[in-house]
């Protein structure tokens, strides 16, 4: 909801004759953590590396007296510009370290031996898979009293229940990261502290319509990937907490609705009008976490253009691939993020992620007992399965393929997304899957021998070749294990050779395990983007833990893969051999 003073400022703008998109609400209505004369300050005089420092900041007074202060210093200002020496004492004054609103916690679920460690052959493995389990003590988070009693000193949001962050300057969960964390979880047997998780997400549904990006009030108005109905298909396939799920159902329905009512757009083709969805944040200002990249971007476009880049950078971030080159497509500039346009894509994987929630929803009805509700979203399903066929599927090429709203044509790149519908179970032709495997191969995909690139472009943008990130080795490898072809399965086993390899060496010489890797030359942590890369890692933890858990009998720390028919595999990949023996 936009408060009072801002719908007079919006109603002002309006009236002063400026477009539209200048006068998008901000990210949230804190005058400290998400727009105003404060947080333009603070940012743009850079006493911090990294932005996101500053607005994870808790106050050490009441939002008002920080603001009141802030004002007097503003009067006394030439130009109303604080002298840096000045504000930097304004801040240690008023705020505390980042940090302080948590504090670490153990999951109390914990134990020392899963079962699953049993199932993995290689001594080496089965030994790291005990040191990554170990790491769920590490990433456990309690947020403190203080954070209920004072929501308003914090830019943390409550939440009741103790969670796993991702790591690094990730001190708050994250939506789509804690689907492959809460995977990683109920492989250790920790179901307990999956349901609080749970209950966090459902919370927040319950009290804002959806899942914001991450815990943080600046990430309000921006959501992610929708996994929740996975995450709870995942705890009822392991605890069948049948009452949970009564109790919970209407709060997972609403959550898909935020995704029908804000974020639908449709598609006319050959006559037919097609619902699909894609990501699209309508809120202005630079994002408060990566600020003064935000404002100087936007200084080198004309000023009527800014408010809308800033609404497409919330996008991308909302998309979870922040930032790609993916997003840059059909622009005058593709290789420039000022050129990025995310919501003017439908993405295959949103689609293939909404597609499979319709599937599960029917599901749940079903086992509830609710007919009506059950024939309602098997009916989405269906309509949404028409819709990826008819505007994603590339039939030439095999694939499915992002959809470009303005210049209506595919995005014909590759990227591991175009693979999301095998792994969701959203297409309805068998077929499907040799051709994904050729797409693969004529993209010359299986010739990394580190794991699967984010695309083919070096843009220096993270969500970009060479990096490689866990959830999209997980959508291209369980997409082809699910397929009931012998080769797509040893394609997807090969795969998971190559990454568990590269997540082994890197953690051999680093003890550490990270959000992202490069894979251009022999697996190495991954770079590029806003930041450093981070150290943790939840989600990469869960995709490790969860292809041990798959392959553990055949999978090995050396070279050699333990398969039990060789031979099936050299066929499968004697192509995509060849190939890498070329100069690349």
């Amino acid at each position: 909801m936009l408060g009072r003073t801002w719908k007079l400022c919006l109603l002002l703008l309006l009236g002063l004759g400026l477009r539209s998109q200048e006068a998008l609400p901000p990210p949230c209505e804190s005058q400290i953590y998400c727009h105003g004369e404060l947080l333009h300050q603070v940012q743009m005089a850079k006493f911090y590396e990294d932005d996101k420092q500053f607005v994870d900041m808790p106050l050490s007074t009441a939002p008002d007296q920080v603001l009141q202060s802030f004002r007097e210093l503003l009067a006394q200002a030439p130009n109303q510009s604080i002298p840096r020496p000045q504000l930097q004492l304004f801040v240690q004054e008023h705020f505390q370290a980042k940090g302080q609103e948590l504090q670490p916690w153990s999951p109390g679920d914990w134990k020392d031996s899963p079962q699953f460690l049993q199932k993995i052959s290689d001594a080496k493995l089965r030994t790291w898979a005990g040191q990554l389990h170990q790491l769920w003590k590490k990433l456990g988070r309690k947020m403190k009293p203080e954070v209920l009693s004072h929501p308003e000193r914090f830019s943390l949001i409550y939440s009741e229940h103790p969670f796993i962050v991702p790591g690094g300057r990730f001190l708050e969960f994250y939506y789509w990261d804690s689907y492959w964390v809460i995977e990683g979880l109920l492989l250790s047997e920790m179901a307990e502290t999956v349901k609080g998780m749970l209950q966090n997400f459902l919370d927040l549904v319950k009290t804002y319509g959806h899942i914001p990006n991450g815990g943080r009030v600046y990430y309000l108005q921006r959501s992610q990937p929708p996994l929740l109905t996975l995450m709870m298909d995942r705890y009822l396939a392991y605890t069948n907490d049948t009452t949970f799920l009564q109790e919970n159902i209407e709060t997972l329905a609403l959550e898909l609705d935020f995704w029908t009512k804000n974020r639908t757009v449709s598609v006319s083709l050959e006559g037919n009008s097609y619902s699909l969805n894609h990501y699209y944040v309508p809120y202005g200002g630079p994002r408060p976490e990566s600020y003064s990249k935000d404002e100087e971007l936007a200084n080198t476009l004309p000023e009527g253009d800014r408010e809308a880049l800033w609404a497409e950078l919330k996008a991308g971030a909302e998309s979870g691939w922040d930032f790609s080159s993916r997003w840059f497509i059909g622009s005058p500039n593709p290789n420039l993020l000022s050129s990025i346009r995310t919501s003017k894509l439908v993405p295959v994987d949103l689609n293939a992620f909404l597609c499979q929630a319709e599937e599960l929803m029917s599901n749940f009805y079903s086992r509830l007992g609710n007919a009506s509700q059950a024939t309602k979203y098997r009916t989405l399903r269906a309509q949404r399965l028409a819709a990826l066929k008819a505007v994603l599927w590339d039939e030439e090429s095999g694939i499915w393929f992002d959809y470009d709203l303005e210049n209506k044509k595919k995005n014909r790149e590759f990227y591991p997304s175009n693979l999301t519908p095998l792994w969701a179970g959203c297409f309805s032709d068998p077929g499907v899957v040799d051709k994904a495997l050729k797409y693969l191969e004529d993209s010359q995909i299986l010739t990394y021998q580190h794991g699967i690139p984010t695309s083919l472009k070096k843009t220096g943008q993270q969500w970009d070749f060479p990096n490689a990130w866990a959830p999209l080795q997980d959508l291209v490898i369980r997409g082809l294990a699910k397929s009931p072809s012998p080769r797509a399965q040893e394609v997807a086993l090969q795969l998971a050779q190559n990454w568990i390899r590269t997540n082994f060496d890197v953690y051999s010489q680093k003890s550490a395990m990270y959000e992202k890797y490069d894979i251009s030359n022999g697996g190495q942590p991954g770079g590029g983007g806003e930041y450093e890369v981070q150290e943790g890692f939840g989600w990469t933890n869960g995709v490790v833990l969860m292809l041990l858990d798959c392959y553990g009998d055949r999978l090995t720390s050396g070279t050699q893969l333990a398969f039990p028919e060789p031979y099936c595999l050299a066929a499968a990949l004697l192509p995509s051999f060849l190939l890498s023996l070329l100069p690349r």
